[in-house]
């Protein structure tokens, strides 16, 4: 039976071509996976922290700890996925499933970007709601013509910029989110001792749950993969010079990285896998080397990856860290408190313990949230279309597909919160179609050459996958039949 993920024939040793810019320096490759962290403390996480902390105190510190370990490995496979091959997840799939296979795969995308834009844009209208007394349908719209915005901007002046302003908004929330513990007691004691795994009951067991398996979000994967591979129109391995050369195959890695379309129907395949680990090359598809791009000059992979590597785990720890502070926050202010199940009631006996000061922190570091988390979710969502179907798609017009069904939800007056747990849901059944093609892929040597996981990494990684499956479909068994 052919393997759908199977790569073709690695290409010939090339000769090698000198090099001759300088080095950018290594902060040149950070910014993708802040971005990506973004996905780890949207609204859907917030109500989750804080009923954690409200309901159990610190016991639950232990399952945040642990869902951030598997968040630094899913991020970091999909990032070297995606620096190793030249190509974000979603190419790499388009390239080798069928055409039925890659509709009924963008059929589930696309309802996996709704379901994100659904969390968001509710998250988002909660915030103006709570900051300004706005309608919730209002909240909703601004939140949309505002990450428009934040697209439009990226855009305009590149990805650079859109990091950035990402950046920035993590900032925001880290600040929002975190300030509460700077005027509560936390019982820092307490707090070590929730690392150790318990529960308290079998309602503890559902949240426990529901916190592990929601923590990796499958837009965050392929976002991810593919931001790496556009550093201002760069690859990460490549030089100026090497970039801006005239010649044939290195033109096409130019394109490779910033137009899948134009890429794909050249039929090219980036492979920046050697044997020396010094060389990116281009192989055709009658497997032979055009030309070759020294590294000497410029970052090896190994490198690339090295960077990459404290990147995610850095991007990771900030990311875990906001969603701690949450449940501490909550654990040492809302214990007892009822109605913190929606995120309108947790702001409320925040406010109401704490004051008004660290509630506006919330309720700022909520809207920053919901804003670039929608903005990220609607990158996926054209990467993943881009990807699948080798066509560029208008971002405006994937944004106004993707924000249509949030802003009905909440013109329909819905429960904002049931609405945010059917999206968890749909999240939730997303989830494998992302993880399973990009441990497959990250572990397959015939793509990633000497880069593939080592067998400890892989079994690791299918172990994390196995069990964040296994929660999920859980989770959706008791919030459909519960």
């Amino acid at each position: 039976m052919e393997n759908p993920y199977a790569a073709p024939p690695p290409a010939t040793s090339p000769d090698i071509v000198p090099g001759n810019s300088k080095r950018k320096p290594l902060s040149w490759l950070w910014g993708p996976a802040f971005v990506a962290a973004v996905a780890y403390v949207d609204p859907g996480n917030v109500a989750a922290n804080l009923t954690s902390g409200a309901r159990y105190g610190y016991r639950l510190v232990w399952v945040l700890a642990l869902a951030n370990t598997i968040a630094v490995m899913v991020q970091y496979l999909s990032a070297k996925t995606g620096l190793v091959t030249g190509r974000s997840l979603p190419e790499l799939l388009g390239r080798r499933l069928r055409r039925r296979g890659r509709i009924a795969f963008l059929a589930q995308a696309e309802l996996v970007a709704i379901a994100t834009d659904l969390a968001e844009v509710i998250g988002g209208a909660i915030a103006l709601q709570i900051l300004f007394q706005l309608p919730l349908f209002i909240g909703g719209l601004i939140t949309g013509i505002v990450s428009m915005g934040l697209l439009w901007l990226q855009s305009w002046r590149g990805q650079r910029t859109f990091e950035y302003v990402v950046l920035g908004l993590l900032l925001v929330i880290t600040i929002g989110f975190v300030a509460g513990l700077f005027v509560t007691d936390v019982n820092w004691g307490a707090a070590v001792t929730g690392l150790i795994p318990s529960f308290d009951g079998a309602d503890s067991v559902l949240l426990a749950t529901s916190m592990l398996g929601a923590t990796v979000m499958p837009h965050a994967i392929y976002a991810h993969s593919a931001l790496v591979n556009d550093r201002d129109g760069k690859h990460p391995a490549l030089s100026d010079a090497d970039a801006a050369a005239p010649s044939q195959s290195q033109s096409a890695v130019t394109t490779n990285s910033s137009d899948p379309l134009i890429a794909n129907n050249n039929d090219a395949t980036l492979a920046l896998t050697t044997t020396d680990g010094m060389t990116a090359t281009l192989q055709t598809t009658d497997h032979t080397t055009d030309t070759s791009v020294s590294a000497a000059n410029t970052y090896n992979m190994g490198t690339v990856l090295r960077s990459t590597r404290w990147e995610v785990i850095t991007s990771m720890l900030l990311a875990g860290s906001v969603n701690i502070a949450m449940l501490l926050l909550a654990a040492a202010a809302l214990g007892g408190s009822s109605d913190t199940d929606s995120i309108q009631g947790a702001h409320a006996a925040i406010e109401s313990t704490l004051g008004p000061v660290v509630g506006v922190f919330f309720g700022i570091g909520l809207l920053a949230s919901g804003l670039a988390s929608t903005s990220v979710g609607s990158y996926a969502g054209v990467t993943v279309v881009q990807g699948l179907l080798h066509r560029r798609v208008s971002i405006w017009a994937m944004r106004v597909i993707t924000i249509i069904p949030a802003l009905l939800i909440l013109a329909l007056g819905v429960n904002p919160t049931w609405a945010l747990v059917l999206s968890q849901v749909l999240l939730s059944l997303g989830i494998p179609f992302a993880l399973v093609p990009l441990v497959t892929l990250s572990g397959d040597k015939t793509l990633m050459g000497s880069f593939a996981n080592s067998r400890i990494l892989q079994f690791a990684t299918w172990a994390a996958v196995v069990l964040i499956i296994a929660l999920n479909l859980t989770l959706v068994y008791l919030e459909v039949f519960s």
